[in-house]
């Protein structure tokens, strides 16, 4: 018997519907309805609760295989968590750069001042300095906030989203001359590109 045999065994002896299933181990009836068609496996917090719920042990439930393929999975999922959290707290960051200094030039002398207070450049260039770190903060406001959205677009993109902003404001301030900008922006992109290949 498959494990989604066995689930729905289970469920069908306890005189439950996939609904009253989902409600008593916390997960939705789509979870319940997937693993019983043998379409996925829950996770080992799920898979936990499955076992105490009916009073049977892991290994009745799934193969050695079963159990190593799910450990695996879920070993990757949090792996992934773990790495949307920290590029979201480091585009968070980005807002710091509103209160480290740039430095302006005012009537030939060389100031230091935080990025509200800048004066001496362009309209058009505090502009962007101002839209690529208010986007970036936003970023990883809605990172976090949508941090257990499984949508397609939303899992493919975020990533992508973060490392181009990231980008942007290296080369915005390198362009411009901010060096101090230029640096932190530079450190938080690398930050990002070193969790992005370790776990690749």
């Amino acid at each position: 018997m498959t494990f989604g045999e066995k689930l729905k065994k289970l469920r069908t002896d306890g005189g439950l519907t996939q609904d009253e299933l989902a409600e008593k181990i916390y997960v939705t009836r789509t979870a319940i309805s997937k693993w019983e068609s043998d379409r996925g496996y829950p996770n080992i917090d799920s898979l936990k609760a499955i076992s105490k719920f009916f009073s049977v042990s892991i290994d009745l439930l799934l193969s050695s295989d079963e159990v190593l393929t799910i450990a695996e999975e879920d070993h990757k999922q949090k792996e992934k968590r773990f790495k949307d959290l920290v590029y979201a707290l480091l585009d968070l960051c980005i807002a710091m750069l509103l209160f480290l200094p740039f430095f302006a030039e005012n009537n030939g002398v060389i100031r230091s001042v935080s990025l509200i207070a800048l004066e001496g450049v362009q309209p058009y260039l505090k502009a962007a300095y101002f839209i690529v770190v208010i986007g970036t903060f936003f970023a990883g406001v809605l990172a976090l906030a949508l941090q257990n959205c499984q949508k397609a677009f939303w899992t493919n993109s975020k990533t992508n989203i973060s490392l181009m902003f990231g980008t942007i404001s290296v080369l915005l301030f390198v362009i411009s001359s901010q060096p101090y900008a230029a640096v932190f922006a530079f450190v938080l992109l690398l930050i990002k590109a070193f969790i992005l290949i370790k776990h690749r």
